[in-house]
């Protein structure tokens, strides 16, 4: 009965710094009863918490959100000890010379909006004004100081010359912290893995083993790379190389102080805490 009745709705980040996850995801999987549902990080979150889908990879702050509702999926994750080259606040000065005012911000990620904040804060010591905007370097630049781009749109906007100043905020956290920040996580909402552990068993297993057959060879993922983004293969070996895709305590302590400082600026409203599925949620055996 248990995996028979609804396909487990999967959701996918539509980004390449996810892609050594889901990359082999569907070859393990194969009849499983699993559907893979590929959005932005904002929508995923959505549907997540709105319980249209039962487990995604969403950014690291919507499990802080969220953190009672959800378990995580151990060993899996998105993040940097360092330049993380896709995560980047481009300025029109630097701030030694002038101190933003006004900052657009991306729509599709609440982590590396609330990572900005957070060193902004307490790293920077400075207080500008925050405003959404759609992802276009150009047009956030006409009203704005700075602007705040993640992902592929951050990745092509990296290679112009456009005289600003670029600064990767997974390298100033490091810097700062001397930890690995974490931008997103797979969760799992808690009642669809007790009601149906012999699928996240299978799903978990299936995750593990792309992401471990993705990063043992990373050449298809280049390919697919310059075939959708353009670059070149030494770019490509090192924007993937330069990310990790576990889950390990250097990660798992970057994580909880990105969550505590969060709290202490009043981003979360709560301590949050880190669930892990197998530990917490399935039945002894």
């Amino acid at each position: 009965m248990t995996g028979r009745l609804n396909p487990l709705r999967v959701g996918r980040i539509d980004y390449a710094n996810a892609w050594p996850l889901f990359h082999y995801l569907e070859d393990y999987t194969e009849h499983a009863g699993i559907d893979i549902v590929l959005k932005v990080p904002a929508e995923l979150n959505r549907l997540l918490r709105e319980g249209e889908i039962q487990v995604s990879a969403v950014s690291s702050f919507a499990y802080g959100m969220n953190d009672k509702d959800y378990v995580l999926l151990p060993h899996l994750s998105v993040g940097s000890e360092g330049k993380v080259n896709s995560i980047l606040l481009f300025l029109k000065q630097p701030i030694g010379q002038s101190s933003p005012q006004r900052i657009a911000v991306t729509t599709t990620s609440a982590t590396s909006v609330n990572l900005l904040k957070i060193l902004m804060k307490k790293y920077y010591e400075l207080d500008p004004v925050y405003e959404p905007a759609e992802p276009d370097l150009d047009r956030m630049l006409e009203w704005a100081d700075g602007a705040l781009l993640i992902g592929d749109p951050a990745i092509r906007e990296s290679w112009e010359d456009k005289g600003l100043t670029v600064i990767d905020l997974g390298e100033v956290w490091n810097q700062w912290t001397g930890l690995a920040m974490t931008y997103a996580v797979v969760a799992a909402r808690r009642e669809a893995v007790e009601q149906t552990p012999e699928a996240f068993e299978r799903l978990f297993r299936a995750f593990t083993a792309s992401k471990e057959k993705s990063v043992g060879d990373l050449t298809p993922l280049i390919q697919k790379a310059m075939e959708q983004l353009g670059g070149d293969p030494a770019y490509w070996q090192m924007y993937f190389t330069c990310l990790n895709y576990d889950f390990g305590p250097k990660q798992q302590e970057g994580l909880a102080l990105y969550f505590r400082y969060a709290s202490e600026l009043g981003l979360l409203d709560h301590d949050v805490n880190l669930h892990f599925y197998k530990e917490e949620t399935l039945p002894n055996r």
